[in-house]
C-alpha cells in the first residue's frame, strides 16, 4: 500500500488577525481579544508562512492525517472566535413548576425546577458571558469549546432522572449551536 510522503493544511489568516507560533503553542489576536492553544504531537510541525498558517506531516499515518484535520479545525474555530465570537441559544421549558433562571457569579442558578426546594447549579466557564432573557438563555464568548461546554453544563444541570421523559419535558435545551438550529 502507498504512503504519502508528507500532508499539509493550510489555514488563511484575516487581514485584521495576528498569529503567533512559538513550539506548536498557537496566539490569535484581533481586536483585543487573544486566544491561545497548544498543540502535541510528535510528527506534526505547525508553522506560519506570509498570510497562512501550514500544518504539515511527513509520512503520516492515519491517526497523523485525522489530527493534521483536528488541528486546523481548532485553528479555524480560534480565528472565528476573535473575530466573531460564538453564540449557543436555549429555551426555558416548564409545564407545571415556573423556573426561575439567574446568573449568579461564575453559575446559572435554577430554582423551582420541578417544585424542588433546592436550586440546582451550573458552572460557567472562564471567559463566557450568559444573558437571561424571558425564556431564552443566550450563552456568548471567543471560546467555542468553553461556549458549548458552559451550553451544556446547563442543558444537564436540568436533566430530569427516574421520570418518563416523554412526559417530564421540562429543562432547559440548547435550540441554536454556533450559528446551526438544532
Amino acid at each position: 500500500m502507498p504512503v504519502a510522503a508528507y500532508i499539509e493544511e493550510r489555514v488563511k489568516i484575516p487581514e485584521n488577525v495576528q498569529v503567533e507560533i512559538n513550539n506548536n503553542e498557537v496566539v490569535v489576536k484581533s481586536g483585543g481579544k487573544e486566544l491561545r492553544r497548544r498543540f502535541e504531537h510528535p510528527k506534526i510541525v505547525i508553522k506560519k508562512e506570509g498570510d497562512e498558517i501550514v500544518i504539515f506531516c511527513e509520512y503520516p499515518r492515519r491517526k497523523d492525517k485525522a489530527m493534521v484535520g483536528t488541528i486546523r479545525a481548532h485553528i479555524n474555530n480560534m480565528i472565528k472566535g476573535v473575530t466573531e465570537g460564538f453564540t449557543y441559544k436555549l429555551k426555558i421549558r416548564y409545564a407545571h413548576f415556573p423556573m426561575k433562571v439567574s446568573v449568579k457569579g461564575n453559575e446559572v442558578i435554577i430554582e423551582n425546577f420541578l417544585g424542588e426546594k433546592h436550586p440546582r447549579r451550573a458552572r460557567i466557564m472562564e471567559g463566557v458571558t450568559v444573558k437571561i432573557s424571558g425564556e431564552d438563555v443566550i450563552v456568548t464568548g471567543i471560546d467555542k469549546e468553553k461556549v458549548g461546554q458552559t451550553a451544556a453544563n446547563i442543558e444537564q444541570a436540568t436533566r430530569i432522572k427516574g421520570r418518563d421523559p416523554r412526559v417530564f419535558q421540562d429543562g432547559i435545551y440548547i435550540v441554536e449551536k454556533a450559528g446551526k438550529a438544532i
